[in-house]
């Protein structure tokens, strides 16, 4: 089972890489992470995806709680969050095949980002699901590089996520 978390951590140099390498150390497979600015300039919003079970999830949140710059962490249930993925998908494309390029991309309301002679590059927002899709019917036309950001996630919730743990 995949878990989500959000961890709102103090914005200072190396604690990504803390936090990355305390859960490779203990053996956790980080399925994404993704770190930005938050609403706070003092605060980063990490999120990390985690897979496995309750057990699991339970020893990744008491790992992270020990980290001194760890303000927050949340647990985002994909029921009461919005999530999503940033996609960037570059294709062979040759003039034959553009239009149905050009036409795929529309069902899926991506954009086309860069075009050459021989490639396009697509851009897509979604959750994974639709990312998977636009990928397995861009293969038959030749994916010559993905790039994916990893899940991102906010509650839907007006207030604040519960907190899992928080050292404030």
């Amino acid at each position: 089972m995949k878990h989500t978390l959000a961890v709102l951590v103090v914005n200072k140099p190396g604690v990504l890489a803390r936090i990355a390498g305390l859960l490779s150390r203990r053996v956790f497979n980080i399925e994404s992470i993704a770190a930005g600015y938050t609403e706070e300039p003092d605060v980063t919003r990490i999120t990390i995806v985690v897979q496995g079970d309750t057990h699991i999830l339970d020893q990744v949140v008491k790992q992270l709680s020990k980290l001194v710059d760890v303000i927050k962490i949340h647990e985002l249930k994909t029921e009461e969050s919005i999530e999503r993925e940033l996609a960037l998908i570059k294709v062979s494309a040759n003039a034959n095949r553009r239009s149905d390029i050009v036409d795929i991309v529309n069902i899926f309301r991506a954009g086309i980002v860069d075009v050459n002679p021989e490639t396009m590059v697509i851009e897509l927002t979604g959750d994974e699901r639709k990312i998977n899709a636009l990928c397995a019917v861009l293969e038959e036309h030749g994916i010559v590089e993905l790039v994916r950001t990893g899940k991102i996630a906010l509650s839907r919730a007006p207030e604040a996520t519960k907190n899992i743990s928080d050292n404030a």
